[in-house]
């Protein structure tokens, strides 16, 4: 585990292995924020563009960024894609639908478009071709899913249904009439499908104020912080915003579990840039201005984009201490899990002593932490960490 007490960096000039270990430390779980700020953007904000860390307020956010700068954000919407069940023999299972499959990928059913695919919580596995009746199965209002096998492989780790309503209704539909929002598995509060007493909210707030495109089953967190003041401040001061879309995966709570990070199999997500965000990357670059990301899944997309030419599609970037950056040259996100993937990605960003330095200071000072906590204000390191 890092000791996060230490200021010690490695060698200037000696190119550093990282492994996993270097990614792990100690977190009061008090810090871990199980409710959101009471207002979005009064959450606190980590300024560590300097070696210096300055404690600021979210809503400073549109003074410390340039005319002429480009804001992308993620505009993903989070789907209620919890949705509990049970099998025919009475045992409970639980799905978290990952992807709903296009109609022509439908394989067993015909292409309808009636198949998802998922994560299922269950004692015992169900053999393919079960039927699983969920939110009380289709007799009783709800729907039927049957088991197609394991996604995307035979050996997959996901698992892929055919999902069956009353009324022929859409994946999509489905999960709005009886799904519930899925919150991270460290937001330690009791969701069940008859009563949650903080549904509202979460329903609110763990979404952003601009999702509009359906299908991420986690939140972009870094964009929660923003609120229609200081979207409107930004607009005023002549910072130009533009959009992308990945479905964020369960795969995003993943700690990795190998030592060697070369055999770390990354989670695949979904992503799209429309031609609207590649002419404003183009105009940003064309003033001098600089690409600010927000969130670590806009990061993933830009960075895809860049170094596969493709503007939409699936991706598994894995991004470590080392990756040369293209687009992205300011980060705004969330402090992330111990040994996660995105603590890799930050400190292949700002250096991985910057980010260790960082961390360090946020614990110190009581920051909150994970989807519900605080943000980092980064810029890109222009050195090797």
């Amino acid at each position: 585990m890092t000791d996060l007490s230490s200021g010690a960096a490695s060698a200037p000039h000696a190119p550093r292995v990282f492994t996993l270990s270097d990614f792990d430390f100690s977190l009061p779980p008090e810090l871990i924020a199980q409710h959101p700020a009471p207002e979005r953007s009064a959450s606190r904000l980590l300024d560590g563009r300097a070696m210096q860390p300055v404690d600021r307020i979210f809503r400073e956010l549109p003074g410390l960024l340039r005319e002429g700068d480009l804001l992308v954000f993620n505009d993903t919407r989070v789907v209620k894609a919890r949705i509990f069940g049970e099998k025919t023999s009475g045992g409970k299972l639980e799905l978290l639908i990952e992807r709903v499959l296009p109609a022509e990928a439908g394989g067993d059913s015909g292409g309808r478009g009636n198949e998802v695919v998922a994560h299922m919580k269950v004692s015992k596995k169900p053999l393919p071709g079960s039927v699983v009746h969920m939110a009380g199965g289709r007799q009783a209002g709800g729907f039927d899913a049957q088991l197609l096998g394991r996604w995307p492989t035979e050996d997959g780790p996901l698992f892929r249904f055919a999902l069956h309503g009353p009324a022929g209704e859409s994946p999509w539909e489905l999960m709005d009439r009886h799904g519930h929002l899925p919150l991270p598995p460290y937001i330690e509060r009791h969701q069940n499908s008859d009563h949650d007493p903080d549904e509202a909210e979460d329903s609110q707030r763990y979404q952003t104020v601009f999702a509009s495109k359906p299908g991420a089953v986690a939140a972009p967190t870094a964009a929660l912080h923003f609120d229609e003041g200081v979207l409107a401040d930004l607009a005023a001061r002549g910072i130009e915003r533009a959009s992308v879309t990945l479905h964020v995966g369960a795969g995003t709570f993943q700690p990795c579990k190998t030592e060697n990070l070369a055999e770390h199999q990354m989670h695949s997500e979904w992503y799209e840039i429309p031609l609207a965000t590649l002419a404003a990357l183009e105009r940003c670059r064309q003033r001098g201005g600089r690409v600010v990301a927000v969130g670590t899944t806009t990061v993933r997309t830009l960075e895809s984009w860049a170094k596969t030419g493709q503007a939409s599609g699936d991706t598994n970037i894995f991004i470590t201490p080392g990756f040369a950056f293209q687009v992205v040259d300011v980060l705004i996100t969330n402090f992330h899990l111990p040994k996660s993937t995105l603590m890799m990605l930050v400190s292949a960003f700002a250096g991985y002593a910057h980010i260790m330095g960082l961390y360090r200071h946020a614990i110190a000072q009581q920051y909150r932490f994970f989807s519900y906590g605080d943000a980092m204000l980064l810029e890109r390191a222009r050195s090797t960490p």
